[in-house]
């Protein structure tokens, strides 16, 4: 359409005007129809045109004047000559008008000139030539089929595109659309003729089919291309319109893809293919890429493949479970189940589309770990735990977090193996020796399995901990005592296992397992009874160890728990003190001794209860207690001494053939050995009544000085035990490397009767700790059924307690007038103030 410039003033004119200029531009230069006209005024001399565009300058006289005209389009290329003189003829048509026009205005004026161009609007397209369209047409078909047939195309790409352009300019657009179309349906049908052959096998079938699809694809994008102003306009103007891309889609899955026999073979070899490949086999993973990618894009993954191919994976993993869980290990079934789900992670990278992913791997791990979890744990769990196979036991739970309710099952049987592993070893009395350093092993061991198999999990940390405090108290006291024992013979004089960095990580794994036990008490009593018995011998390793061991279990249970141990150390550090100022009182007396006397003042309340034994000390010993007796009680009056000579030691100076040694020993060997001064040879009654020591206690004694390894006494007859009528020499050949010798201490190995009355005088604190807290809580509600009372008591009492033990504590309450039972509800009790 051609826009209107404005007019403007011609200058004066002398003589005839020039000649009119009229250009004709060619927009595009190859006969598209997009033209431009220019119309001019007559060129003055030397002047020059002004920029196109803009209106003529409204001064007169000075250049040519010049109006620009509007572009048409959608004109055809056809009869371009005729075209280029029509569009001539009707410039100078407008030209004449213009100047017909100036002639006029100058006559009108008196001779002087005024003339003014005037340009006609063309507002009317130029009609097609009657055959444009089919000429067109068939121009675009003969391209259209040479594309298909892989043949060259006669037209300049650009002359087909502009084709299309002015087609769909003068409204043939749908008429276009279907005759594209029609041609691209009839030549994918002739497609369907080439997969009827009967002799093709399964690859070759695949091969064409392939071929056929990106043949197809790259035939589609070229026609495409020509087409591609028929998609932008009309396609995308009409939503009802599949795109021609889309259309060649459709017609593919129509005609193609969804036939019966070409889908079914076309999925048959897929699935074929990747069975083999699953199988071991190598097969062209690029085909299968295409094939599934073909099928993706035409829409039909989900419903043709992805369906039958994930009943395949069901029924072959299902299969393949049930057959390797009979004939492999556990820990080649684990990898290779691991194995399996890497490649199946690798086929959807390769070539399976990401939505069958998540099903994909849901069936691998149900069919092979979901279906045999317990199973598995059954086979094999005990057996990588006793051998303790970290990489194992990681690649387990890693496969058994992917399951749902995977880590359930093996956290129960996680527990159900602690819990008999454990039990084995506390509930055997022949493993007593050996139980807690076994114990410290098994926690370093599970340890280290949660910490590196199971990534530090909190419900097997919890887990463990549960198995743990179940088995250890399966055989009431007796772990504890044990553990007692253990640290007492970490923490003795001459213990050259651990350094000292050692022993503080040594006492802290103790305190783990000291933090299941039940009974704390009698772990109390015994470790009580053991630090005494270092305190008072001096045997004890360090005293920062020690204190660190007692710092531990303060924080553990409380001031209370270690307020007698403390209470001891307090004791050792005020003998000291005082045995300075008895030294110093024994110089002044200006009576000195042979013997060097150290005695322990001990608080009766922060010591174990030793039994008082009557024994024949030697006079000059006895003169010591009594100077020590005087000096003592002149300091603190009130009080009273009592002797505990079970717990003495002595230094000995004796002289063999070989020559002098000193002997280390206790009271009781030195009371033996002391005899030998008056002479060489006695019995056992004679040595019984010359020292006083309990029977039981001298065959201990003596046993120690002729049946150990420090043999400084001979026995007749010889044998490992001292009988009645035995008679005990003085061995004068005795021989020994060392200088000092320290022979076994009877008192530092804890007899029978000592564990009996020390497990009873546990027992009988529980007594009075049971009292105390029925008692307490009556007195605090008053009136109390038995039920609440007893749940209420289990709630506050540290220690495992039967109910037939509270309710015997009761009943001798309710005897000594404590409480009442109510006279309509035995089972109710009214507290008695």
């Amino acid at each position: 359409m051609l826009r209107p410039a404005a007019a403007a003033a011609a200058a004066p004119c002398e003589g005839p005007p020039e000649e009119e200029r009229l250009s004709v531009t060619d927009v595009n230069g190859r006969g598209h129809p997009k033209k431009r006209v220019r119309v001019a005024e007559p060129a003055q001399a030397g002047s020059r045109s002004s920029s196109p565009g803009k209106a003529a300058s409204p001064q007169a006289g000075q250049g040519k004047r010049r109006v620009r005209g509007a572009e048409t389009e959608g004109e055809p290329p056809a009869g371009m000559a005729e075209r280029r003189q029509r569009v001539l003829r009707k410039a100078n048509f407008s030209a004449v008008i213009g100047h017909a026009n100036g002639l006029s205005k100058v006559a009108a004026t008196g001779g002087k000139a005024s003339r003014k161009l005037f340009i006609k609007n063309f507002r009317d397209k130029p009609k097609l030539p009657d055959n444009y369209t089919q000429d067109t047409w068939q121009k675009l078909h003969e391209a259209v089929g040479a594309i298909q047939n892989s043949t060259s195309i006669k037209y300049n790409l650009e002359e087909l595109y502009q084709a299309v352009e002015n087609l769909c300019s003068y409204n043939v657009s749908a008429t276009l659309y279907k005759q594209l179309r029609q041609v691209c349906e009839d030549h994918v049908k002739a497609q369907i003729l080439q997969f009827r052959e009967d002799s093709l096998d399964n690859s070759l079938f695949l091969k064409k089919v392939n071929k056929c699809w990106q043949d197809h694809c790259r035939q589609m994008m070229m026609i495409r291309s020509i087409f591609l102003f028929l998609d932008r306009t009309y396609v995308l103007q009409s939503s009802m319109l599949p795109s021609i891309w889309d259309v060649g889609l459709e017609l593919f899955r129509t005609h193609v893809i969804n036939d019966r026999i070409v889908q079914s073979k076309t999925i048959d070899g897929i699935l074929l293919l990747i069975e083999k490949e699953r199988n071991g086999e190598v097969v062209d993973r690029s085909l299968i890429r295409s094939l599934l990618s073909m099928l993706s894009d035409l829409q039909v993954y989900q419903e043709s493949f992805e369906r039958r191919f994930l009943e395949d994976t069901n029924c072959l993993y299902a299969a393949e479970g049930q057959r390797l869980m009979q004939e492999r290990e556990v820990s080649e079934y684990l990898h290779h189940v691991n194995k399996r789900l890497e490649e199946e992670a690798d086929r959807v990278i390769t070539y399976l589309d990401q939505s069958t992913q998540k099903w994909l791997i849901v069936s691998v791990e149900k069919q092979l770990l979901g279906e045999h979890l317990t199973a598995i744990l059954q086979k094999g769990l005990n057996h990588l735990l006793d051998e303790n196979r970290i990489t194992d036991l990681t690649l387990l739970y890693q496969l058994f977090s992917r399951v749902k309710g995977g880590l359930q099952v093996l956290l129960q049987h996680w527990n159900e193996y602690i819990k008999m592993f454990g039990t084995a070893m506390v509930v055997n009395p022949e493993k007593d020796k050996t139980m807690v350093e076994e114990l410290l092993d098994f926690k370093d061991k599970v340890n280290h399995v949660i910490e590196v198999c199971f990534v530090k999990n909190e419900k097997f940390v919890n887990t463990m901990k549960e198995a743990f405090e179940t088995f250890i108290n399966k055989r009431p006291n007796k772990p504890a005592e044990l553990i007692a024992k253990y640290v007492d013979s970490k923490l003795r004089a001459g213990n050259k296992e651990a350094t000292d960095e050692e022993l503080e990580r040594m006492l802290d794994k103790i305190m783990i397992i000291f933090r299941f036990i039940h009974g704390k008490d009698v772990f109390e009593a015994f470790y009580k009874k053991d630090l005494a018995k270092r305190l008072l011998v001096g045997k004890s390793a360090s005293v920062d160890a020690e204190k660190s061991m007692l710092s531990k279990l303060k924080h553990e249970c409380g001031a209370a728990f270690t307020g007698k141990s403390e209470g001891m150390f307090k004791d050792m550090e005020l003998s000291k003190d005082i045995m300075v100022q008895f030294k110093q009182y024994i110089q002044n007396q200006n009576d000195p001794s042979k013997i060097d006397l150290t005695v322990n003042i001990l608080t009766m309340g922060y010591w174990p209860t030793y039994t008082p034994m009557e024994i024949h000390l030697p006079p000059e010993m006895i003169k010591l207690q009594e100077v020590f007796k005087t000096f003592y009680l002149g300091k603190h009056s009130g009080r009273k001494l009592q002797w505990q000579p079970t717990l003495g030691h002595c230094v000995l100076k004796t002289e063999f053939n070989e020559g002098k040694k000193e002997l280390q020993v206790s009271l009781f060997q030195t009371l033996v050995l002391l005899m030998f001064n008056e002479g060489n040879e006695f019995n056992m009654e004679e040595i019984e009544a010359a020292t006083g020591i309990e029977d039981d206690e001298l065959r201990r004694t003596l046993q120690s000085l002729a049946c150990g390894k420090a043999r400084v006494l001979n026995k007749v007859p010889k044998g490992k035990d001292v009988e009645n009528g035995d008679k005990i020499i003085f061995n004068a050949d005795f021989k020994h490397k060392l200088f000092r010798i320290k022979i076994n201490q009877i008192q530092m190995k804890e007899t029978v009767e000592e564990q009996t009355s020390t497990t009873e005088r546990v027992f009988k604190d529980r007594q009075y700790q049971i009292d105390a807290a029925i008692v307490r809580i009556m007195k605090m509600r008053k009136t109390l059924g038995h039920n609440l009372l007893v749940s209420e008591l289990y709630d506050q009492l540290k220690f495992p307690v039967k109910p037939g033990d509270l309710k015997k504590r009761i009943e001798s309450l309710i005897e000594r007038d404590y409480m009442e039972r109510d006279s309509d509800n035995a089972n109710q009790y009214h507290y008695v103030a």
